[in-house]
């Protein structure tokens, strides 16, 4: 096995708020039925299904809601390709898919006062991302201006931002240019 790189080495900003790259992740992307998934997630992961835009953590793993039929599991980035393996397993003679999507995918985490880290995000998405909306724990799918992204606020207070891997210097400007006192510092 290789250590993968990150996609963005070493990115980090310090404005507003702190945005950082956080490095290779494990992700598994769970499609199939909730009846089908529950009981080998929770066998296979320990970890149960979460209720929908829901984001559920046990140790160093989370489990996140991402649409009706499909889930995203986060583990250490050396555990993804067999936990994909013995989740596909599990899941053999269903109407599933397991699948590590960890190389495909690039996360951020942002830091600071709360205030700070919605009005960042704010700039970039037409999600709510109000307190009475978007409370810890809760996780939204959409868009940071014109790339895909998902994003959450964890029990730390940290911001965690995933997006694919092939827009990733454009997600970090955009969290740079939204995080900067002045609201931009250049294009990009």
């Amino acid at each position: 096995m290789f250590d993968a790189p990150s996609a963005q080495p070493g990115a980090r900003y310090e404005g507003r708020v702190v945005v950082e790259d956080l490095g290779p992740q494990g992700m598994v992307t769970l499609r199939g039925d909730a009846d089908a998934l529950s009981g080998p997630v929770s066998d296979v992961a320990g970890i149960a299904l979460p209720d929908r835009l829901s984001i559920v953590a046990d140790g160093a793993r989370r489990l996140a809601w991402m649409s009706p039929d499909e889930f995203l599991l986060f583990c250490p980035y050396g555990d993804a390709a067999a936990l994909s393996a013995r989740m596909a397993e599990a899941l053999s003679g269903r109407h599933a898919l397991a699948v590590n999507v960890s190389d495909a995918r690039a996360s951020f985490r942002l830091s600071g006062e709360e205030a700070a880290l919605r009005e960042t995000l704010a700039k970039l998405t037409p999600a709510d991302v109000s307190p009475g909306a978007f409370a810890p724990g809760t996780i939204r799918r959409s868009r940071l201006s014109q790339a895909a992204a998902a994003f959450w606020l964890d029990a730390d207070g940290s911001l965690q931002v995933i997006c694919f891997r092939s827009v990733a210097d454009y997600v970090f400007a955009l969290l740079r240019n939204a995080a900067h006192p002045a609201g931009t510092v250049g294009y990009f």
